[in-house]
């Protein structure tokens, strides 16, 4: 089953950095990753349906971060379908912000049903990015901290939880799943994790083309 994206629909993206990719900077407000190459390939495959697409990704946002601005940025645009990923900066926040602390992943599932409910009411189509890690060798610079692959180990250990929140999210909500954190976990293992994503978060060029396309299989 996919999602039918009628002419004159409005998409919606958001979450972090990993949808932001300086949008604010882009002339079309998309930016650089994913959801700029999912607009170009559907503008490509379906000139006879044109789309609306929003990017209101904001870099460093976590689910409570959303809930502060999801009035706004997200139901006040009247979407007709809106598209999710979230949850890498609730991943061992603590661990790199001396203000951060452990998000607990009843909580982050918690706030994500709360973003969810309000769309789910207005029947707007749902697509559910599951966070991902990649298993990356050495350092890696978050805000003013470098952190080792113990500590990403620890990260690990913190996501998996949350990234089966997700999955139980979108049974719950009949929403379209793209499981990103497996997809990712099968193409490094014929090319390395660094191929996909350089610090093991934020993907390349690849990685966002990646995402492009498992999430076109979702609509049609």
């Amino acid at each position: 089953m996919t999602i039918t994206l009628r002419p004159g629909s409005t998409v919606m993206f958001t979450g972090d950095s990993i949808t932001d990719c300086g949008r604010l900077e882009s002339e079309e407000g998309l930016g650089f990753g994913y959801p700029l190459r999912i607009a170009g390939e559907w503008g490509l495959r379906h000139p006879d349906r044109p789309v609306t697409w929003l990017n209101t990704g904001i870099g460093g946002d976590k689910v409570m971060d959303l809930e502060a601005r999801w009035q706004a940025d997200v139901l006040d645009a009247r979407p007709d379908v809106v598209s999710i990923l979230i949850g890498a900066n609730d991943m061992g926040w603590h661990t790199y912000d001396p203000d951060g602390h452990v998000i607990p992943a009843e909580d982050y599932a918690a706030g994500y049903d709360r973003l969810l409910a309000p769309l789910a009411e207005a029947g707007v189509g749902l697509i559910l990015i599951e966070p991902f890690l990649l298993p990356i060798r050495g350092l890696v610079q978050v805000v003013d901290t470098q952190v080792g692959e113990e500590g990403r180990k620890a990260w690990r250990a913190d996501l998996d939880p949350k990234i089966q929140a997700v999955r139980e999210l979108a049974r719950e909500y009949g929403a379209h799943l793209l499981t990103a954190d497996g997809m990712f976990a099968g193409l490094a293992a014929t090319t390395g994790p660094e191929y996909w994503a350089a610090d093991g978060v934020h993907p390349t060029p690849a990685g966002h083309a990646a995402l492009a396309a498992a999430w076109l299989r979702l609509v049609a």
